[in-house]
């Protein structure tokens, strides 16, 4: 992978963002900026419900801008189209010709992320496509990094999975039906510490809540 111009990375704040982060700085890629949908007036990234605060903490850590795209709750996907494509003209401006996503073989996912991309010229970049799940998760375990399962989403995953560590008795406890790193949307996690990391980021377990259909952690910080 040959990567000179500038990039952006989707940034979730879970493992597959953090993966696809260290795999790009192996290629020295020139990364611009991650950049994250938060909703409002919740101030929480979208689909994983954690914090802001704990989101400007990651980027502190690791050493990047932030950029963030503001979605009102129950946004449609026009309006989330609109406002994409602002701020996507907007990093084409400042020179930006790639965007980065952590997906890892759901082809429709990565047909509409090429498709949206188009309108602005900038380029999908997937670094992670293709690779195994399986193989992947051990990794990042192996690798030094920890996160949180953050969301659950009970139609694919039992809600007592939520709130516990991302590590091997964690995978080992999975399903066979479920993908090692949650691809099918079955959870969502939260990096805390590991290798892209300056500092871990202290947290703590607050509430768990049910929304929408989906189970949440709430993490707060420990500053």
């Amino acid at each position: 992978m040959a990567l000179s111009d500038k990039i952006v990375l989707s940034w979730s704040g879970g493992k597959d963002s953090a993966i696809a982060l260290a795999t790009l700085r192996q290629y020295d890629a020139p990364i611009h900026a991650l950049l994250t949908t938060v909703t409002d007036p919740q101030a929480r990234i979208s689909m994983h419900g954690v914090r802001e605060e704990l989101l400007r903490l990651q980027a502190e850590s690791i050493g990047l801008p932030l950029r963030v795209v503001r979605i009102p709750q129950s946004c449609t996907n026009e309006i989330y189209e609109s406002l994409f494509a602002t701020e996507t003209d907007a990093l084409k401006q400042e020179g930006v010709a790639h965007y980065a996503f952590g997906d890892l073989f759901l082809q429709d996912v990565r047909d509409y992320r090429e498709k949206q991309l188009g309108r602005s010229d900038l380029r999908a970049v997937f670094p992670l496509w293709g690779l195994d799940t399986k193989q992947l998760a051990e990794n990042f375990i192996q690798q030094g990094y920890k996160a949180v399962v953050v969301t659950v989403d009970p139609k694919k995953l039992d809600p007592s999975f939520l709130g516990r560590d991302y590590d091997q008795r964690f995978l080992a406890d999975l399903p066979p039906h479920v993908d090692p790193c949650g691809e099918n949307g079955e959870f969502h996690t939260f990096v805390y510490a590991g290798p892209i990391f300056r500092r871990p980021i202290a947290v703590e377990r607050g509430e768990a809540q049910e929304r929408d259909g989906f189970y949440f952690q709430d993490l707060l910080p420990l500053v």
